[in-house]
């Protein structure tokens, strides 16, 4: 079976029919677009002018070349609308804008919201986005927002002077309560690009409890280990080094430094001196011994403590969108799992795009495209099934084999095609002719078709069609 993708070099007018296609027959407004980047690795060798070269990489064989690929989806699908195949070497910030002009081609509409991490908060990229009359939202680095930056941002809520609006997770069933996850707040400030435009960003300045609790927790098992590491060095006996104050010192520092704690635990070296008198023996006379000991005594400096404390769990994301709320930008940045299950469903089992064992660039690039359209009609059959149920305000079980008794209203397509294992398509060929039939659905299987819109009978359509279709799949 042979399969032709049809790109150029100015475009991908397959990509763009596609898009144009979905986005009016599944009736589905773009209004926010996400994009982001990932690796793909492979056991080709590298050459001056391939794909794979060695680069940041997020899978973990730093003895493998990848290639990037940079991808562009549709909230809250999941469902990409761009794909572009770089070598593994090229940095994820110039690659924003060329997929943004892309998308901008085939949406043909302004007013779009792009979200993406900390490298799409480049100034040039924000800027471009900003004179296209288009939206971004990011988080922004710790390079554009050093610490001294935000706690100064944070002092006039430390001081009470400014009130934080709570944001509220939305209950998936009735039965649940809206789950409170951040805090935050906004102002406003003008920026101006190399090239001489102005425009009004927004900074939300937010704070993840979970994020903020997950880091207590780490701050404290450093101090706690930072302590069994300091207690250590009191250790008597054989084996143990007995410092002297100047080696105690550094030995303190360096764990301190280790654990990043040098501004919570405050040290003293409190010397004990002890004097012994040893008797005259074989002619050597007696004489005094004075022995130095060091001990180190640590304590956790309160008021360090609780001004870390107080500091943890804030980022700062920055929006043009100036009517864009604190709550919204939340849980849209709280979406990123989406691009990256789409990333994942690549190299996983179901569309299997690694390890890539193709040289040809031509045909890596046609895999990938042709694995973005298997991509898209994932995306598509979960967005069918979950907006049927939740029109109809119902769940479905027997999808998990581990408990088939759970019911979910958020199916997988994972999920989904696991329960049509077993179907098989029966031929017979008896007095020259052949028969066809088709293993009859069960009634899980008759709801999953159902809520694709399909009637139930499909199958015996199926089997009744197969009577004259001619299957070749072998390559000519």
């Amino acid at each position: 079976m042979t399969v032709w993708v049809a790109t150029t070099r100015r475009g991908r007018p397959n990509e763009r029919a596609q898009n144009a296609t979905l986005l009016r027959v599944y009736d589905l407004t773009a209004r926010r677009v996400r994009i982001d980047s990932t690796t793909a690795k492979s056991y080709v060798g590298v050459s001056e002018d391939g794909l794979f070269q060695f680069g940041h990489r997020k899978e973990h064989r730093p003895d493998l070349p990848p290639l990037k690929i940079n991808q562009s989806t549709l909230d809250p699908l999941g469902l990409p609308l761009s794909t572009t195949v770089v070598s593994g070497e090229r940095a994820d910030d110039p690659l924003y804008v060329p997929e943004i002009r892309k998308v901008q081609a085939m949406l043909q509409q302004s007013g779009v919201l792009y979200v993406g991490d900390c490298k799409m908060a480049a100034l040039a990229t924000r800027a471009y986005l900003a004179a296209s009359q288009d939206h971004y939202l990011c988080p922004l680095p710790a390079v554009q927002m050093p610490a001294a930056t935000l706690h100064a941002l944070l002092e006039p809520v430390w001081a009470g002077e400014q009130a934080l609006m709570p944001v509220y997770r939305a209950p998936v069933t009735a039965s649940d309560k809206p789950q409170h996850i951040a805090n935050g707040f906004s102002d406003q400030v003008t920026l101006t690009s190399a090239e001489g435009l102005a425009w009004q960003e927004q900074r939300l300045v937010v704070q993840s409890l979970k994020h903020a609790a997950a880091q207590h927790k780490r701050l404290d098992q450093r101090l706690q280990q930072a302590e069994q590491d300091i207690a250590r060095l009191n250790q008597r006996g054989r084996g143990h080094k007995r410092l002297d104050e100047a080696q105690a010192h550094a030995a303190v520092d360096a764990i301190l430094a280790q654990h990043q704690v040098s501004t919570l635990l405050v040290a003293a070296y409190p010397v004990d001196t002890h004097t012994t008198r040893t008797r005259a023996y074989l002619g050597r006379p007696a004489r005094e011994v004075t022995t130095v000991s060091v001990t180190v005594r640590t304590r956790l400096d309160p008021a360090a403590d609780a001004q870390t404390v107080r500091g943890l769990g804030w980022r700062v994301f920055v929006s043009n969108d100036l009517v864009l709320e604190v709550g919204e930008a939340v849980l849209a940045d709280r979406e990123e799992s989406l691009i990256e299950r789409g990333f994942n469903r690549l190299r996983g089992k179901l569309l299997g795009l690694t390890p890539l064992y193709l040289c040809s660039t031509t045909r890596i690039q046609g895999l990938i495209r042709l694995l973005a359209i298997g991509l898209r009609v994932l995306c598509l059959v979960e967005f069918t099934v979950r907006e049927a149920l939740q029109a109809k305000a119902e769940k479905r079980d027997h999808l998990d084999a581990g408990n088939p008794k759970r019911a979910t209203a958020r199916p997988t397509t994972e999920m989904m095609l696991r329960t049509f294992t077993g179907i098989r398509l029966i031929v017979v060929s008896l007095g020259g002719m052949d028969w066809h039939r088709m293993t009859p659905l069960n009634a899980v299987q008759s709801r999953m078709v159902g809520l694709l819109g399909f009637p139930e009978i499909i199958d015996q359509g199926l089997g009744t069609q197969s009577e004259n279709a001619a299957f070749k799949m072998g390559e000519p």
